[in-house]
Parts: structure tokens; sequence; C-alpha cells
């Protein structure tokens, strides 16, 4: 197999001589992506009507679980959310709770949350690039295809991912669902030489993610640009990883705790998930986000390598979003390192944290964006409410414009070639409905 892309179709291309045609379009299950769901598309004369992403997984009710609970636990019962980002999930609720207990952490602490967090970003945007989107541009049904005719490439992005699950066995105890966090830092803390042995590996990896993403950015990506809003965590002078303010592409800047007062959810008769809004308006978090509001803190090797591989200061393409996680996966490595060289092993592995009523906020930046979560405690310390936002359920929206847009502007196409379209546009967006193997179910009808 030739190492040249076979790029999926031009999503804004219209051949006007071909009639659009009543027809149905079914994609049983879509692999490669996480979680359960449906979309379903009206076409009526030659217009698309209406484009649903029906999410049908049941509620989890982690929400309500939540309720009841010890202020303490929060930490790792949110973390069984997800399995590829779990360390998401761990410290937007341990953003959330410290901010409400008054605790400040320790700065070598703060340092290792972030480490850890770096250990997720590799680990998660490697196993989407690789295993998820690779296949689309390079002309493969699947990982396992592609891996038999491009194994060298197959092994760099595995070798990729298992230096960041180096980093989350080592600090958090175990790379799925860690279990050494805890409020105010953590159980236990690694020693200086454990994480000077895994350098050399991180090294490998940077100069391998780099390689990758020259070679990436050969590939022939379709021109589109998403003109909604962008919203992501921002922490100048860094590249926003666990912490910080909320920012959004109009020039806002607010905290987490004014997060609830712009950003608005809603339930829609089609989905199980929530829909949500930034001021009444659509907007999309995630990579896409996270770089254009941030680029300028990115490292000098991550900022290089940008420029090297043809990224402006900002990236609205969905097509192009591989090109920023690469990108993202060498800044998390370069920041892995430098973390590392200037580590010290702390006096202590956490700050004690005493709870007093009251209510939290916490955001951080998932690899798939920004997570926000949001508790109220009483005088005991119990967990009396619990809200937590996702990254996936806030782009819900955007997707299906991107669909609607895309189906529409491609109805000349065969229905193999546009069902291709619809599952490659959706695998953009690396959504996370659960942790489970297929996602959609795609269906098409006209009238």
């Amino acid at each position: 197999m030739p190492s040249t892309p076979s790029p999926p179709p031009h999503p804004n291309s219209r051949d006007e001589t071909v009639p659009a045609e009543r027809r149905t379009l079914t994609v049983d299950s879509l692999a490669r992506v996480e979680g359960e769901g449906a979309l379903h598309i009206v076409v009526h004369e030659g217009a698309v009507e209406s484009a649903q992403l029906r999410i049908y997984e049941p509620p989890r009710f982690f929400e309500a679980l939540l309720r009841g609970r010890a202020f303490t636990e929060p930490p790792d019962i949110t973390s069984r959310i997800c399995g590829i980002c779990p360390v998401a999930y761990q410290v937007s609720a341990c953003n959330a709770l410290e901010q409400v207990c008054g605790t400040e952490l320790d700065p070598p602490l703060r340092a290792l949350r972030r480490l850890l967090y770096c250990g997720e970003w590799i680990a998660s945007h490697c196993l989407h690039i690789f295993l998820l989107h690779l296949p689309d541009f390079l002309g493969f049904p699947d990982a396992v295809a592609l891996a038999q005719a491009e194994r060298a490439l197959v092994e760099q992005g595995l070798a990729l991912k298992k230096a960041g699950n180096a980093l989350l066995e080592l600090i958090g105890g175990r790379a799925i669902h860690p279990v050494n966090v805890k409020l105010g830092g953590f159980y236990s803390t690694p020693e200086p030489r454990a994480l000077t042995e895994l350098a050399e590996q991180l090294r490998r990896g940077l100069d391998d993610a780099v390689q990758i993403a020259r070679r990436v950015a050969r590939f022939d990506f379709p021109a589109v640009d998403l003109g909604c809003d962008f919203v992501a965590v921002t922490d100048a002078p860094r590249y926003a990883i666990e912490t910080g303010e909320v920012r959004t592409s109009g020039g806002q800047t607010f905290p987490a705790a004014g997060f609830a007062e712009h950003i608005t959810e809603q339930q829609v008769r089609h989905s199980t998930a929530l829909h949500a809004t930034l001021d009444g308006r659509q907007y999309l978090t995630g990579p896409l986000a996270r770089y254009t509001l941030n680029s300028a803190q990115l490292s000098p090797i991550a900022r290089e390598l940008a420029d090297d591989i043809g990224l402006d200061s900002s990236c609205r393409n969905p097509f192009r979003s591989i090109l920023v996680r690469l990108v993202e996966v060498a800044y998390a490595l370069d920041e892995a390192l430098r973390l590392i060289a200037d580590y010290r092993q702390p006096p202590r592995a956490a700050v004690p944290v005493r709870s007093r009523p009251g209510t939290g906020h916490g955001v951080s930046e998932a690899p798939r964006g920004l997570l926000y979560h949001r508790y109220e405690l009483d005088t005991e310390g119990i967990v009396r409410t619990a809200t937590i936002v996702p990254p996936t359920s806030q782009n819900q929206a955007v997707m299906e414009e991107d669909l609607r847009r895309v189906v529409g502007a491609n109805l000349h196409l065969s229905d193999a070639e546009l069902t291709a379209l619809c599952e490659s546009t959706i695998r953009n967006y690396d959504p996370c409905i659960s942790c489970s193997a297929h996602f959609l179910a795609l269906e098409v009808t006209g009238r």
C-alpha cells in the first residue's frame, strides 16, 4: 500500500448536474469512536431538512450517584465515567472540591498533577490518531488493515501510547481508572529516579511524533472552516491542561464559577445526552478550540512543529484536527520532559483538605475538550448536588450542523461515498459517548 493518503470526498464539492435522489443510507454501527448512538438525516426536495445525532445509550446517572457521598469520593467515582480520559474527570473533580474547601496545592504536587495529565493526553490522542482516525486518510477500513500495510507507522503510534500509559501507571497507579489521585494531591509520589528512567522513552516518542506529523501534513485535507464560537480553558503563560479560566473566541474570559452563567444545557428529544449553548449560540470545545485560543502558549518545540506542518495560529478545519492533536502530543511529551527534569520528590504527598459548606467549580482540558464539574457540599462534607458537563455533549450541536452541511453539499455522491464521508466527519471530533466500541447508525431518508 503506498504511503500517500486516499482522502475522503471534498465536503464542499457539489456537482449540480447530478440530481438529488430519494434514498436511504444505513450504517448499523460505526466503529472507531467510543459510545452508542444513531444519526438520522432527512432529505426533502434535494435539501437536508434535519440532521439529528441520536444518543441512545442509557444515562449512567453519575451525578445522582454522587449525591449523599462524602466530599472525598468524587475523584474516584467520576474516574469510572471514562476508561480513556479518567484523569480528566479526577482532576476537574479535585479542582472543584479543592476550590470550595479553600485548598491550595503545594507547587510540586500541582506540577505532578500536570505531568499525570500529560500522560493521559499522550495516550488518548495516540489512540485516536493511530487506531481511529488515520485509517480514514490512508484509505483503510480499520486499524488492523492499516497495521498490515503500515506496520512501522502503527508500531510508532503504539509506542507513543505506551509512553503515555507509563506515566499514568507510575504516577496514577494504573493506566485505566488511576487509584493514586486524591484531594490535595496523591496517596504517594514517585521517586525521581523512576521518572528519570521514563525520560528516554519520552524523548524517542517526541522524535517520532515530529516525524509522523510532518508526514500527515502532506495529506490532502478538504477545505472546511467552522464558523461557530470556540471555548477552551486558558492558563497563560502555559498551554492549558489541568486548570485555568474559561476563554471564548468572542473575547470573553471567566472563571470556572462563571461557567453556568454562560453555558446552558438543554434536553433534546432525540438524545439522552444534553446539548449546550454559549450565551444562546453553538460552540465547539476540544483540540481546535484549545489550539486556536492558546497556540501562543505552546512550547518552542511544539510551536516550531506547528509552523513546520503549516498550521497558522488558529485552525478551524475539523479534518485538520489530526494535525492539531499531533502538535499537542509533541507538546505533552516536551512538557513531560520539562516537568521530569524539574521534579524533586515533594516533602508530602498531599496537603490536608477540610470540608466546608459551599459550592465549588472546576474545569480542565480533557483530550476532547473542556470538562466542567460543580459540587455543592453541606456542613457535614456531604455532596448535595453534582453537575458534570463533558466535552462531547457540548460538541453535539456543532457535529449535527457540520453533518447537515456535509450531506447538503454532497448529495451527488453515491450512497457508499456519502456514508463514508459522514463517518469520517464524525470521527474528526473524536466523540466519546462512553467506552464501548460503536457509536453511529446512519439513516438518510427522502420524502
